[in-house]
């Protein structure tokens, strides 16, 4: 999670004369949940295709850095087979914060239920967002499209230039239920 990075209580601005190298690798969790109390087996969801988000070594800090992929995400919750993601990171609070040490660098995460986008709805932690429609034929989606969703992460260059350089690391879990 990127953000700027703290020492004795002061932010410590990058100098430009000297770029240091940050990098950024964010886990990626999934979990699939039922509705509570619905023992229905008509109503159910999955994700799969979810990789970890590799930002690599940065040493450009000018502009923000997107990652987005491509997921299946399946969900049968007739009639309109719609689900919702919640997001969660590893900061305080479910925050979305990749750290450090004691650094914390923050991003962002939006999503699309459209494969192989580069933007998407901005995703509040712990907050779902929802009527999300589902194409897939299978939980597997080995029917219909090989993805359904895109996961975009984003390191905005103004949380960069604030960064102290080091290995910045962190876990986004995503929630997917039936609605």
């Amino acid at each position: 999670m990127l953000g700027h990075s703290h020492s004795a209580g002061r932010r410590r601005p990058l100098r430009a004369c000297a770029p240091p190298s940050v990098l950024a690798l964010l886990g990626a969790v999934l979990l699939v949940v039922l509705p509570a109390g619905q023992a229905d087996a008509a109503n159910r969801s999955r994700i799969s295709a979810l990789a970890d988000v590799s930002f690599g070594a940065i040493t450009t800090f000018g502009a923000d850095l997107v990652r987005s992929q491509s997921i299946c995400v399946y969900s049968k919750s007739p009639p309109l087979d719609q689900y919702r993601v919640t997001a969660s990171g590893s900061g305080a609070g479910g925050a979305f914060e990749l750290s450090s040490g004691t650094d914390m660098l923050p991003y962002e995460v939006q999503w699309s239920a459209a494969a192989g986008q580069s933007t998407g709805m901005s995703l509040l932690a712990n907050q779902p967002l929802t009527g999300q429609q589902s194409t897939a034929g299978a939980d597997d989606c080995s029917k219909g499209p090989a993805t359904t969703a895109s996961l975009v992460v984003i390191l905005r260059s103004a949380a960069l230039t604030l960064a102290t350089s080091g290995n910045y690391t962190g876990t986004l879990t995503l929630l997917v239920a039936p609605e």
